[in-house]
């Protein structure tokens, strides 16, 4: 019977890059964390480390100082609705976070996150400049890893590794249709509010397109800096 066979192991999930263990591991303590505040506090929190665009607005009152205003750009990302919010981004990063992760290496892997993060908060923030909600979540920042691990996938089911073949170009047919494919999912939940889980609630649709076109942009120059560090031979071993 096929299901007595033998074949090749399947990698197990704690074979994961530790770079992304430790990422996940961050978002669950983070929002773990919160819950076990008491609820002021906690909704406190959302408000002070939440991305909120109106406190970025021209007359906006009391912004706070240059680094209250500076560390939502990053913090939002480590916080969640509940716990199907944060299960549903885990699990997206763990999909593909190690793919790019074993490509960039574990520094450039984390600083690419944190720039498609970056980015996808900016991106909401020229659509909404007088929203007074808080944007949470890393799902913009998944989003960019998305858009480079489809430019890493070769062949169906085969992601290039580090120094082997290159990215597949944002024209080429893979990543356009994927593209197209994920701006349209974006644009029907996001403007009907539906989730895919069928309840109905705001999604920062701006925030994943803004994420994934960075992550597409930019996953080549991550890339060339990965071979560099590969052929730099003082690079640590």
């Amino acid at each position: 019977m096929a299901f007595l066979q033998s074949g090749p192991a399947r990698e197990p999930f704690l074979k994961a890059p530790a770079s992304v263990l430790c990422l996940i591991v961050a978002l669950v303590a983070a929002h773990v964390g919160r819950m076990l505040v008491p609820a002021a506090l906690s909704d406190r929190i959302v408000i002070d480390y939440g991305f909120v665009p109106l406190r970025y607005a021209a007359g906006a009152v009391d912004p706070g100082t240059l680094v209250q205003r500076a560390v939502p750009f990053v913090s939002y990302m480590f916080l969640h609705a509940d716990a199907t919010h944060l299960a549903v981004n885990c699990l997206w990063l763990l999909a593909f976070g190690p793919v790019v992760a074993r490509r960039f290496g574990a520094t450039l892997f984390l600083l690419f996150f944190l720039l498609c993060g970056v980015a996808s908060a900016l991106t909401y923030l020229a659509f909404n400049w007088q929203s007074a909600a808080a944007v949470i979540g890393a799902s913009g920042a998944i989003s960019g890893l998305m858009a480079a691990g489809i430019r890493m996938l070769r062949m169906p089911g085969v992601f290039a590794a580090k120094g082997t073949a290159g990215l597949a170009p944002i024209l080429s047919r893979q990543v356009l249709v994927f593209s197209a494919l994920w701006i349209g999912v974006n644009l029907l939940f996001g403007l009907t509010g539906l989730s895919m889980g069928g309840e109905v609630r705001q999604i920062a649709w701006e925030a994943h397109l803004g994420g994934y076109v960075v992550g597409l942009v930019f996953a080549g120059m991550f890339d060339r800096l990965a071979q560099k560090d590969d052929m730099d031979p003082s690079a640590d071993a």
